[in-house]
């Protein structure tokens, strides 16, 4: 039996998971409206699996985190409706394991608390495909990381930086700076040359590692 809680402020969405959730094969120990009510019912219950959507109101990206320093083995599925790929990323390198959309099929949000459960990752075709279109490697996000050594970056590669992890593309980059598409493009080489990143992931890896940008403000970006 996987023990499972729900985190999410709208009641009416809570409702229907439990009806999603009420075979024999799982056990609702918990449902919590804000952050600090999840974190609370992580002492107590100790799930195997935490459904939450970080976007609803009392909860943010932090609290993914937070469950995680809690308690390291609990499995977290984002549910949500769909977000930039940018912020998809953000909540994988957060701790989230498994991502769906909250308009999936019954038998895909169960799917991906099961294969959660069993230690697996689940992404339904709709989270997979945004991810893809940035040239993120779903595979690879957990991979980057960055040396010790200083970056040397000029004040427009931090412009660009910057925009890039808010979900900017490099067409709507070129617009805000007044840029022709290719220098956004050679600049956007230059800046994953320095970094020693490969994708889009990595550059917006090191934005919010360097604190350019926050996970939380910019939910839904428009422009990705």
């Amino acid at each position: 039996m996987i023990d499972l809680i729900l985190a999410d402020s709208n009641e009416l969405i809570r409702v229907g998971l439990r009806t999603i959730f009420k075979d024999e094969e799982f056990r609702i120990i918990g449902e919590a409206e804000s952050t600090e009510e999840l974190l609370d019912q992580i002492k107590t219950f100790k799930p195997q699996v935490v459904l939450i959507d970080y976007t609803s109101d009392g909860f943010t990206i932090d609290a993914v985190p937070a469950v995680k320093a809690l308690d390291p083995q609990v499995q977290i599925v984002g549910i949500t409706p769909l977000q930039t790929a940018q912020t998809l990323v953000h909540a994988i390198k957060s701790g989230v394991t498994s991502y769906i959309k909250k308009d999936c099929s019954l038998e895909e949000i169960k799917n991906a608390v099961v294969e959660t459960a069993n230690n697996n990752t689940f992404f339904c075709g709709t989270i997979l495909e945004t991810i893809r279109t940035e040239g993120i490697n779903i595979e690879s996000i957990e991979e980057v990381d960055f040396s010790c050594d200083p970056v040397m970056l000029s004040d427009r590669e931090r412009e660009i930086i910057t925009l890039i992890a808010e979900g900017h593309t490099n067409a709507a980059i070129s617009e805000k700076l007044f840029l022709s598409k290719h220098t956004v493009n050679t600049h956007r080489k230059n800046i994953m040359a320095k970094l020693g990143v490969k994708n889009t992931a990595g550059i917006v890896m090191y934005a919010v590692k360097e604190k350019y940008t926050s996970p939380n403000k910019y939910l839904f970006s428009a422009d990705s």
